[in-house]
This record gives C-alpha cells, sequence and structure tokens, in this order.
C-alpha cells in the first residue's frame, strides 16, 4: 500500500510580469520517497521550488501539508512545519565549525542563568551534532573540524545531513550533485537513501539525470510550466526521459 500524500501542490500557477513560469502544476511528494523534479532551463523548477519552500507564493493554487490547507508567508514558516530546502551552495558557513553548522540559527543554550545570559552550551550540540549526522548515515571524523577542512562531497553531505536532522516532513534538494565527483556524488546520494528509509519525503531537482534514475521512486517533468510527466521512475529509460524533457518524446 502506498504511504499517504504528505505535501500536496494543487493547480499551482506563478508568473512573473508576462512570464507565466508555472501553469497549473500538480506536485505529490508521500513519505519515504524520493522524487525527481527534472526539466530543461526555464522550465518551472525552481519557481516551484521557491513555492513549496516558502519564499514566493504562487498566484493561484493551493498547498497542503498532511492533507491540511496551508500558507506559507515566509521560509521560516515552512521551516517551522519541517520542510526542510537545500540549494546548490549547501548554505553552509565555511568558517563555521560542523557543528557549529548543524545548530546555525538553532543554538542550544546552557541552562539556568547562564542560559538567560546568552552561553551556548556547546557540549550538547557537539554530541547533538555527531548523533544526528550519524543516524543521516554520515561518518564524519571529528564535528568540530571547520567546513573549509572538507572536501565537496563532505560538505553537501553535511549539508544535507543537517536537513535530515531538522525536516519532520519533506526534504527538497535543487542540485546537491552539480559539481561533484562521482565517489562524491555517491555519498549524496547514499544519504539521500537514508532520508527515504527515515520516512521523510525528499524531491530531489537535478540535470544529472542518471542519479536521477538510480535513487528516485518517481519522476516529474516539467516543460514550459507544466507537468508532461509523472510515473514512476521504472517506466524511463535514458533516452526516454531525455525525451520526455525535450519534447521528442511522451510517456504513456
Amino acid at each position: 500500500m502506498a504511504e499517504p500524500c504528505v505535501y500536496d501542490a494543487r493547480a499551482i500557477t506563478k508568473s512573473y510580469g508576462n512570464v507565466l513560469a508555472l501553469d497549473e502544476v500538480d506536485f505529490q511528494v508521500r513519505g519515504g520517497e524520493i522524487v525527481g523534479l527534472v526539466g530543461d532551463n526555464g522550465a518551472g523548477k525552481s519557481t516551484l521550488v521557491k513555492v513549496l519552500s516558502g519564499i514566493h507564493p504562487a498566484d493561484h493554487g493551493e498547498l497542503s501539508l498532511d492533507g491540511e490547507p496551508v500558507v506559507w508567508h515566509s521560509p521560516q514558516a515552512a521551516l517551522q512545519a519541517g520542510i526542510e530546502t537545500l540549494y546548490q551552495d549547501s548554505g553552509l558557513c565555511a568558517d563555521l565549525t560542523i557543528d557549529g553548522n548543524v545548530f546555525l540559527g538553532r543554538e542550544k543554550l546552557r541552562r539556568g542563568l547562564l542560559g538567560r545570559l546568552g552561553f551556548l552550551d556547546n557540549r550538547a550540540m557537539r554530541q547533538s551534532a555527531r548523533e544526528e549526522l550519524e543516524r543521516a548515515g554520515i561518518g564524519v571524523a571529528g564535528v568540530r573540524r571547520t567546513v573549509n577542512e572538507l572536501s565537496g562531497g563532505q560538505r553537501q553531505a553535511v549539508a544535507i545531513g543537517r536537513a535530515v536532522a531538522w525536516a519532520r516532513k519533506i526534504i527538497v534538494l535543487d542540485e546537491p550533485t552539480n559539481h561533484l565527483g562521482a565517489r562524491q556524488s555517491e555519498e549524496v546520494l547514499r544519504v539521500m537513501r537514508v532520508a527515504r528509509e527515515r520516512g521523510l519525503g525528499v524531491v530531489f531537482i537535478s540535470h544529472t539525470l542518471p542519479h536521477v534514475l538510480r535513487v528516485t521512486d518517481r519522476i516529474v517533468v516539467l516543460r514550459l510550466g507544466r507537468v508532461v510527466a509523472n510515473a514512476p521512475t521504472a517506466e524511463f529509460t535514458p533516452d526516454s526521459l531525455l525525451g520526455v524533457i525535450t519534447g521528442l518524446a511522451t510517456v504513456e
């Protein structure tokens, strides 16, 4: 039996001036599912991500989370509801430690008077960061290392691990394997699978079609702001997926 829909976007329409970026787009994500969102440049992927994550409101359409209608007035509102979004730049502060990045904006304070005075509980954050990254399947030697000391793949893995640690519903990943080598990309894809095993819904936006075909359960294709395919990944081949993206093929 399929898992219930966690995040449901219905008839999402968004224009920027005279440009229709999204035209009556339906998009759903279930718990424990990785959904690939693909399309050529200008297809509407980034706009849909912005609507899902609360950056831009839709002109028309509805969003629902766990069956309840939601309206995001800010990205922070979506975050608080359990939707984490990771963009291409990973969002990590290079000069901070790994544990500092995991708790960036969510710092733990010391108990009692010291906490009321603003003193951070660094020991608790260090331990928690290590445990959360391990739960996400990320083995990092020393959470006190700065992000500057990590490889590109390790940085992306830590960024996704942070999202997995804090997300309660959905993780949206925008080109997380972009500019990474083969080994580094494998690390990122593995962490995505761990997120799925933990019951989270994962939205994977990528131009790297082999990665999409390997890790996703379902693929949604956008073209010129409209959904032109929404089918289980098993129904696509590399050639047929490319054909749907370019408009040279269709999915039956």
